[in-house]
């Protein structure tokens, strides 16, 4: 597959998307950047904004399989990687997999899970693999995490530690339709046939896994290179900010450019690229000081304050 088949085709997810769920194509695009740039995204919103329905569609789009897990305080690592279970017939133990085992995986509400429930998916987002009982069992190729958290009600929650929050390429928000979009939900709501929009498949899993190569042909220019690193490190130096962009940030800001210029249907990356994913990537990976937090400051302010310290290369030949 090559940049201009991969273009056309992410077109043809974002239509199907578009057509059963009501939001800013924009969101989509960002999902959709995370999932050619083989990342995770977390959707932090309040509930009945369509975050369940975008990643069941999303699935059904791509062909893939789909699992919800709903997390909860109690939560074990075992409900959602699998455990062994005893056979009476075979006088041995087999493996039950969990929810876990699926292409797309829908973790709802991730904040409300204890920590050891957290880290266990932590691993799984990082490694592509979960240990259970002993032994190091793969997940499915591609394997893609839409991790969903209410930013207002805090009871009952336990907080993303840094690394959990790190993993996820993309942090985004669903945010509430505009009056057309309502009206439109209304509408659905009082035909009972089409309350429910369904969408095809629009590719199969290996199309997907071909999809997901594409980047890896997407040229990024020494310039490009340096104004990316320039941006991660001028975040480092901003008094707002205890901890900056990472080395892995950095990598990830590289990935998700290049995915971003396939869904454009370019093979290399262009400044407005970085512009589109750069705060989806970079905001949630900040943390501020405690001065910074107490004044309200925004993660949003400091990147672009970042970005404009650094010159906007040319792409002139």
């Amino acid at each position: 597959m090559n940049v201009d088949e991969a273009a056309r085709t992410c077109e043809g997810v974002l239509e199907a998307i578009g057509s059963a769920v009501i939001g800013e194509r924009e969101l989509f695009e960002t999902i959709l950047t995370a999932v050619v740039g083989q990342g995770h995204v977390l959707l932090e919103d309040v509930p009945g904004t369509g975050k369940t329905l975008t990643a069941r569609t999303l699935a059904t789009a791509l062909d893939l399989e789909f699992a919800r897990i709903q997390f909860t305080p109690d939560l074990l690592p075992a409900d959602i990687t699998g455990t062994h279970v005893y056979d009476e017939h075979a006088g041995e133990f087999s493996f039950e997999a969990g929810p876990i085992f699926a292409n797309v995986v829908l973790a709802d509400e991730i904040n409300r899970a204890p920590p050891k429930t957290q880290a266990a998916l932590l691993e799984a987002m990082g490694e592509g693999q979960v240990s259970i009982g002993g032994e190091t069992r793969d997940l499915p190729d591609p394997f893609f995490v839409i991790a969903t958290q209410n930013p207002v009600e805090q009871e009952g929650t336990f907080p993303l530690p840094e690394a959990q929050v790190d993993r996820f390429m993309v942090k985004t928000k669903m945010g509430y339709p505009d009056r057309a979009g309502d009206l439109e939900l209304l509408d659905r709501r009082a035909s009972r046939d089409s309350r429910t929009p369904t969408v095809g498949s629009v590719v199969d899993r290996e199309s997907v896994l071909d999809l997901q190569s594409v980047p890896e042909t997407v040229a990024v220019e020494p310039p490009i290179r340096e104004y990316l690193v320039d941006v991660c490190r001028a975040t480092r130096d901003d008094e707002r900010v205890d901890v900056g962009i990472s080395p892995r940030g950095l990598q990830r800001l590289f990935e998700a450019s290049r995915a971003r210029a396939t869904l454009s249907g370019r093979d290399y990356v262009a400044p407005e690229d970085v512009r589109a994913v750069v705060h989806p990537v970079l905001d949630h990976r900040l943390v501020l000081t405690t001065e910074a937090d107490v004044r309200g400051v925004d993660p949003r302010t400091v990147v672009e304050s970042a970005l404009e310290s650094v010159p906007v290369p040319s792409m002139d030949d």
